[in-house]
C-alpha cells in the first residue's frame, strides 16, 4: 500500500508502472498531483531540445539534400517545426502547474504532440531512406536513436514521453531495416527500444520518489515553521534559553514581553534573577523558584513546573517546561524549554479553591472546611487525650426578617451576625456557616471547665444585640446545641448529628438558650422518626378525627358556627397532642395531605348541621402553597354538597411572611369561591395592617391570652381589645374573643363589642353527634 509521505494528499511513495506511465490512477492519492511533479519542469528543457533537433534536421538534409528533391526535404522541415512548436506550446501551458492541477485532456493533447514529433522524424526513415544508402541509413537511424535517448534524459520525469518516441521511431526504424534485409539492425530496434523505454521508467520512478520526498520535507518544515511563528506570536507562551551559566540567551521577544522588557536588556542576565526580581537581593524567594533552581543545578529536565516570579507588571505565575542542552561532543551546553504565563488560569483555580472552601455571602469557612476543621480536631484529641466540642448555631426570628423585609435586607443581616461572630471567637476556636441561617464553632481544644459555655454564652449575647439594616432595627436571637468529642461521638458525623440534636432541644425550649448534648435527646429523635411514621399512615389507619368547638353569638348565645380541631389518637402512641403532632405535620408536609382530609370531612359534617350553622377550618401556610389549594376546597365542597358560605377558613398572619403574594392570591381564589377568611391569633404575631386592607377578612379573632388578661385587669390588653374590636367595626369585620371561661368573661368580651365568643364556657371541642345535639338543644331551650 502506497505510504503518504508528503503531508500532500495524493502523493504516493510507491509507484507501478502504469502509474508512472499516466495510465492508471495511483493506489493512494492523486493521479493529477503525480502529474503536476512530472510535466510542471519539462519547458524548461525547452531550448536544449529546440538546438537538439535543429542539429539533427542540419544533418538529415545535408545528408539527403543531393539525393532528395528540395521540396520534399523543405515540407518535412515545415512539419518538423510546427510538431516541435506545438509539443513546446503545450508545455509552456504547464508551466503554470505550479498554481493547479493537471487535466487528462491536458495529458492527452502532450502525447499526441510528442507523437506528432516522432512522426515526423519516423518519417524519415520510411521516406528518405529509399533514395539513400546503407550508411545514411544506419547515419538516420542513430539520429533517431540519439533523439530517443535525449528524451529520455532530458524529459526523464515523463517516461510516456520518451515510450512514445520509442514505439513510433523504434517500429519506422524496424519497418526500415527489415524492408532493407538488414535484420541484425532490425533486431537491435527492437532491444534499444526496450532497453530506454525500461531505464526510462525506472530513472522516472526515482526522480518522482525524490521529488516527493522533497515535497514531504518541504511541508514538514512548511508547518513547523508555521507552528512556531504561531508559538512565538501567542501572546502568553515563548522559547527561553540559558547557556552554563544560567544567563540568558537569544531572548525570544515574547519572553522578554513576558518580562515586561525590551530583549536587549534581558539578554546575557541571569535567568533566576530575572525571575526572582526584587527578592533575588534578599533571598527571599518563593518554594517555587527554589525548586527551579534546583532542577537547573541538577541539570534535570522538567516538564510544566509552575513557578512564582515578579517582573515588573507584577506577581505572575509562569508555567515552564525544559530540557538539557548539550553540544556535538555530548557536553553539557545549558537549557532549552518553552513557558507560559498561567496567572489567569492559577488566579481562577484559587478562587474555585475559595469557593469550596469558603461561604460567598459571609467570608466564613462553610461546612466543607468546617468538617475538616472538626476532624482536624478530633484527630488532635484522640492523639493528646484532650477534648474538642462543635457547636450549632441557629438563628432566632431570622426567618421573620427575611420573608417580611426581603431576601437583600436578610444577606445584610447575616453578614453583620458573621462578623459579630468572629469577634467573639478566639484562635482555639473556628466558626463557619453551615448554610442559610445556620452557623456552626469548632473548637479545638475544650478540655477546661465551662469552655463550651463560656462560647456558647458569647455567641447568644452577641447576636441577640440589636442590627442597624437599612434603617430598619432590627432584633433576632441564637440558639445553641453542643457535642463533646470524643465523649458525645468519635466521628465527625456523630458529633455534628449530637450537636444537632441538642440545637433542636433549645429551639423547643424557646430559643436564645444554650444545650449541651444528652443521650436522651436520641431517645427523643428515635421517638419523632417513629411519631413521623406513624403521622404518615394516620389517614389510612383512620385514626386521625375531628372534634367541633361551638362560637356563639355574643347577644343571643346561639351557636353560629364550629371550629374543627384535629384530634390523632394513635395506634402505637395513644393520644397525641396537636402540639406535637401539627408542628411535625408542618415540618415533614404531611399537613398538605392531612389538610385534604380534614377539609373533606369537616364539609361533610357540616351538611348535617342546620343551614345557617358555618364550619371553621385552620389552614397552615404549607397548604396555602401548594396550587393545588383552591381545587382542594372546591373538592371539598363539591364532594359534600356543602354551600360555599357555610364555610371559613382561618389563618395566622405568619401564613403571609413565607410568600405572602402566593398566599393572598390563595386566599383570593377561595374567597371567589363565596368562603369567608378569619384571620386567628391577631395582636399575637407580627400584626401587619396591609393584609387587613388588601384582603376582605370576615372575622378578626382575638387571642385568649388577651381575654385572659383583660380579666384579670390587665390594662394593655383591654387596650388592645378595645383597638381591635373598634378596628373591625371600622372595617365592617366581626370579632371572635377565645378562650373564654365562665360567665364574668363572657360578659367583659361582650360589653367591650365582640360580636362572637369561643371558649370552653359555651362547650369544650366535641364530636360530630354532640355538635349537632349541642344546636338542636340550645334551638329548642330558645324556643320553649
Amino acid at each position: 500500500m502506497a505510504e503518504d509521505v508528503t503531508g500532500l494528499p495524493g502523493l504516493p511513495l510507491r509507484l507501478g508502472v502504469m502509474e508512472v506511465l499516466g495510465f492508471k490512477d495511483p493506489c493512494e492519492g492523486d493521479w493529477a498531483r503525480l502529474r503536476v511533479v512530472q510535466y510542471r519542469e519539462l519547458f524548461n528543457s525547452a531550448l536544449v531540445r529546440v538546438v537538439g533537433h535543429s542539429v539533427a534536421a542540419l544533418i538529415t538534409v545535408s545528408l539527403f539534400l543531393g539525393n532528395v528533391s528540395a521540396l520534399l526535404l523543405g515540407a518535412w522541415v515545415i512539419a518538423l517545426a510546427l510538431a516541435l512548436g506545438h509539443v513546446l506550446t503545450i508545455e509552456r501551458q504547464l508551466a503554470t502547474l505550479d498554481r493547479r492541477l493537471m487535466t487528462r485532456a491536458e495529458f492527452n493533447r502532450h502525447c499526441l504532440s510528442i507523437a506528432g514529433l516522432a512522426t515526423a522524424w519516423s518519417m524519415t526513415l520510411l521516406v528518405f531512406v529509399p533514395f539513400g544508402d546503407p550508411g545514411e541509413h544506419a547515419t538516420l537511424w542513430m539520429l533517431v536513436a540519439m533523439l530517443v535517448a535525449g528524451s529520455a534524459v532530458k524529459l526523464k520525469q515523463a517516461p510516456v514521453i520518451t515510450l512514445t518516441w520509442a514505439v513510433i521511431g523504434g517500429a519506422a526504424g524496424l519497418f526500415s531495416f527489415l524492408v532493407a534485409g538488414d535484420y541484425l539492425l532490425a533486431a537491435s530496434c527492437i532491444l534499444y527500444g526496450f532497453v530506454i523505454v525500461a531505464g526510462s521508467i525506472e530513472n522516472a520512478k526515482t526522480f518522482l520518489t525524490a521529488r516527493i520526498a522533497e515535497a514531504g520535507v518541504a511541508e514538514k518544515d512548511e508547518v513547523v515553521s508555521l507552528l512556531l511563528r504561531e508559538f512565538e506570536e501567542h501572546q502568553a507562551d515563548w522559547l527561553w534559553q540559558i547557556d552554563t551559566q544560567r544567563r540568558i540567551r537569544g531572548a525570544s521577544p515574547r519572553f522578554a514581553y513576558a518580562l515586561s522588557r525590551e530583549a536587549r536588556d534581558v539578554d546575557g542576565k541571569l535567568f533566576m534573577e530575572m525571575l526572582a526580581g526584587p527578592g533575588w537581593n534578599s533571598g527571599n524567594l518563593p518554594a517555587s523558584l527554589h525548586e527551579l533552581a534546583e532542577k537547573l543545578r541538577r541539570r534535570e529536565s522538567f516538564a510544566d513546573l509552575v513557578v512564582q516570579v515578579e517582573v515588573p507588571a507584577g506577581r505572575r505565575w509562569w508555567e515552564l517546561s525544559g530540557t538539557p542542552l548539550l553540544d556535538e561532543e555530548g557536553n553539557f551546553a545549558g537549557f532549552r524549554g518553552v513557558g507560559s504565563d498561567v496567572t489567569q488560569e492559577r488566579e481562577s483555580s484559587e478562587k474555585i479553591a475559595y469557593l469550596a472552601r469558603y461561604d460567598t455571602l459571609t467570608g466564613l469557612p462553610n461546612r466543607l472546611m468546617l468538617t475538616e476543621g472538626l476532624a482536624e480536631a478530633l484527630r488532635y484529641a484522640a492523639q493528646w487525650k484532650t477534648r474538642c466540642a462543635f457547636l450549632m448555631i441557629d438563628l432566632d426570628r431570622f426567618k421573620a426578617v427575611n420573608d417580611s423585609l426581603g431576601h437583600h435586607v436578610g444577606d445584610r443581616l447575616l453578614a453583620q451576625v458573621s462578623a459579630r461572630l468572629q469577634s467573639v471567637m478566639t484562635k482555639n476556636e473556628q466558626v463557619g456557616r453551615l448554610g442559610g441561617d445556620e452557623f456552626a464553632v469548632v473548637i479545638r481544644d475544650a478540655s477546661r471547665s465551662g469552655h463550651v459555655e463560656e462560647v456558647a454564652d458569647r455567641i447568644v449575647k452577641a447576636v441577640s444585640e440589636p442590627y442597624l439594616v437599612d434603617n430598619h432595627t432590627l432584633y433576632i436571637g441564637a440558639s445553641v446545641g453542643s457535642a463533646i468529642g470524643p465523649r458525645d461521638g468519635a466521628t465527625v458525623e456523630a458529633l455534628m448529628r449530637n450537636a444537632d440534636l441538642a440545637l433542636y432541644q433549645a429551639k423547643d425550649d424557646g430559643g436564645g438558650k444554650h444545650r449541651q448534648f444528652m443521650p436522651a435527646l436520641h431517645s427523643n429523635a428515635q421517638e419523632r422518626l417513629k411519631l413521623e411514621a406513624s403521622l404518615r399512615t394516620a389517614i389510612g389507619k383512620q385514626e386521625l378525627e375531628l372534634h367541633f368547638q361551638p362560637v356563639v353569638n355574643a347577644r343571643s348565645e346561639n351557636v353560629v358556627s364550629f371550629e374543627a380541631l384535629l384530634r390523632w389518637n394513635s395506634k402505637d402512641h395513644g393520644f397525641v397532642s396537636p402540639a406535637k403532632f401539627i408542628p411535625l405535620a408542618e415540618d415533614t408536609r404531611l399537613i398538605v395531605p392531612i389538610g385534604e382530609w380534614v377539609l373533606r370531612e369537616a364539609c361533610r359534617h357540616a351538611m348535617a348541621w342546620p343551614e345557617d350553622i358555618k364550619v371553621a377550618v385552620n389552614v397552615s401556610g404549607e397548604q396555602l402553597l401548594d396550587p393545588r389549594f383552591a381545587q382542594t376546597v372546591v373538592r371539598a365542597l363539591g364532594d359534600a354538597a356543602l354551600p360555599a358560605h357555610r364555610l371559613e377558613i382561618e389563618v395566622t398572619e405568619s401564613v403571609f411572611l413565607r410568600d405572602g403574594r402566593t398566599a393572598r392570591q390563595a386566599l383570593e381564589e377561595v374567597l371567589a369561591l363565596g368562603c369567608s377568611i378569619a384571620l386567628d391569633d391577631f395582636g399575637t404575631g407580627y400584626s401587619s395592617l396591609g393584609y387587613l386592607r388588601t384582603l376582605r377578612f370576615s372575622t378578626i379573632k382575638v387571642d385568649r391570652s388577651f381575654v385572659q388578661g383583660a380579666a384579670q385587669g390587665s390594662q394593655e390588653s383591654l387596650a388592645i381589645i378595645n383597638a381591635v374590636v373598634a378596628m373591625a367595626q371600622s372595617l365592617e369585620m366581626s370579632t371572635t374573643a377565645e378562650g373564654v371561661e365562665d360567665a364574668a368573661q363572657a360578659a367583659l368580651v361582650r360589653d367591650m363589642g365582640c360580636t362572637k365568643i369561643q371558649g370552653y364556657y359555651f362547650g369544650r371541642p366535641m364530636g360530630a353527634l354532640e355538635a349537632r345535639s349541642l344546636v338542636v338543644k340550645r334551638r329548642n331551650t330558645a324556643a320553649a
